[in-house]
């Protein structure tokens, strides 16, 4: 049997652009992939599925309609999942098919079966049908997290969910538990507190996603509270228990007991590792399922590599595409280059959050002289018209140099707008491009011209 030059274990996006970028370098690249559709998490249940799922409810609600035709206004009466449900399906079926002509139009062969290592350089791939066994040169895992198991959370699919169940609920609950207020779980709370649901989040950290600026989780904050959501923050649940009645009940460490129609377990994700055999190449995971890598991605093992999900934060769909392309460089010595510092954050939530670069709290830590220009979204021509007048854009630069340090945005199209301020970041400039740049006329840009404006003032 002719080896291959790559094997990719996983077909989500690291998986993708692994083999892809390898089978660009004129090797022989292949993709193993246990589940019938392609695509892993990102596509089937992850990634795509939610933010389909968020342009259904902002559709289907009249969200942004509202504040020109009523609070009552919706796009749509009686809201199912179903409803949802079918402008998932119709994606998530043209995404596959996008991916199958992807690997197909670059030569990527595709086996279908559970991978196990043999050692660090074969492979055993077994399906219902059969089994086989392959050598590679370099191996990429990619295989992505799977929702963590709590004991303390008995999980049915029914009313007592994981965050790969959403889709699957039968009917969409009057009130909902959302355990967990890391991305994942904010993100859902707010497309359910759109549709009418009275969500109540248990978070044990002080705040939301801890990571993100302070202001900028403080106005989403507020937003989803106006949206009648409620924060336990500083709580964590001690037991969960499915009544009689068919409800769910949230015990409490704190003694509290928290009542709903349904529970969603958002907290954490364990790397699908189970079944590799790692310890036959070499490498281990820790108790999260987690693989370590250095700089490149590279295991402990010289010749294979980890991407994505399975080695940990930030675990972005679009950071696990160029940690692929990088991963499968590294292997074949290719003169490509990346920047961590420059990777873009999203944040799916209503309204969307997005940054690049430091936060105000990094700056501080760090000593660096810095100022703050702000624009909000009500006061740009755009925001009116549009109906997103919660929106905010803030600027963080050096109050000597003037080089642009941070970009942090909340309101709809975030993570559409942030690519602008990317360029600048990247390039290393100043924050008087944005005053010397016009901006077409009327946009959700012009928010840069704005900041820019504020910030240059405040020095004065």
């Amino acid at each position: 049997m002719q080896p291959y030059d790559l094997i990719v274990i996983g077909s989500g996006p690291g998986g993708q652009r692994a083999a892809i970028q390898g089978a660009k370098a004129g090797k022989r690249a292949a993709i193993i992939e246990k589940q019938i559709a392609i695509g892993g998490a990102c596509i089937n249940s992850g990634t795509i599925p939610s933010k389909t799922m968020r342009e259904a409810v902002l559709h289907l609600s009249g969200f942004y309609d509202k504040s020109f035709y009523g609070s009552s206004y919706t796009g749509k009466d009686s809201i199912t999942m179903a409803d949802l449900n079918f402008r998932v399906q119709h994606v998530v079926e043209n995404e596959v098919g996008v991916i199958h002509d992807q690997l197909k139009r670059n030569g990527v062969e595709l086996i279908h079966g559970m991978a196990k290592f043999v050692d660090a350089n074969h492979i055993r791939v077994e399906n219902s049908n059969s089994y086989g066994e392959f050598e590679a040169k370099f191996v990429v895992i990619a295989t992505g997290t799977k929702p963590a198991v709590n004991s303390k959370v008995p999980i049915n699919g029914r009313n007592i969910i994981n965050s790969d169940q959403i889709l699957s609920m039968p009917q969409l609950p009057k009130t909902l538990i959302v355990v967990g207020g890391g991305v994942i779980g904010v993100e859902y709370a707010c497309m359910f507190a759109t549709l009418g649901v009275r969500v109540i989040i248990v978070e044990k950290r002080p705040r939301l996603l801890e990571f993100a600026d302070t202001e900028m989780v403080e106005a989403l904050t507020y937003h989803m509270r106006d949206q009648r959501a409620t924060l336990r923050l500083n709580e964590e649940v001690e037991s969960v228990e499915e009544l009689p009645d068919g409800k769910v009940a949230a015990n409490l460490v704190s003694k509290k007991r928290i009542n709903a129609d349904a529970l969603l377990y958002a907290v954490g994700r364990s790397g699908n590792v189970d079944g590799l055999n790692l310890a036959a190449a070499g490498i281990e995971s820790d108790d999260r399922g987690r693989i370590k890598v250095d700089e490149n991605y590279r295991t402990a093992q010289p010749n294979i590599f980890a991407v994505g999900d399975v080695i940990g934060f930030p675990s972005l769909a679009s950071v696990s595409m160029e940690q692929g392309r990088i991963a499968a460089a590294r292997a074949f010595n290719l003169d490509v280059h990346t920047d961590p510092a420059g990777y873009p954050y999203g944040i799916y939530t209503i309204p969307q959050i997005s940054f690049i670069g430091k936060t105000e709290e990094q700056l501080t830590d760090a000593d660096v002289p810095y100022e703050v220009g702000v624009a909000y979204y009500r006061e740009i021509a755009r925001g009116q018209i549009s109906g997103h007048t919660d929106g905010r854009l803030k600027l963080l630069f050096h109050r000597e140099t003037l080089e642009l340090l941070g970009v942090h945005i909340f309101g709809e199209d975030a993570a559409e707008l942030l690519h602008i301020g990317q360029a600048v970041f990247l390039l290393k400039g100043k924050i008087t491009y944005f005053v010397n740049t016009v901006f077409n006329y009327p946009t959700l840009a012009e928010c840069y011209k704005a900041a820019a404006f504020n910030g240059l003032n405040r020095l004065r």
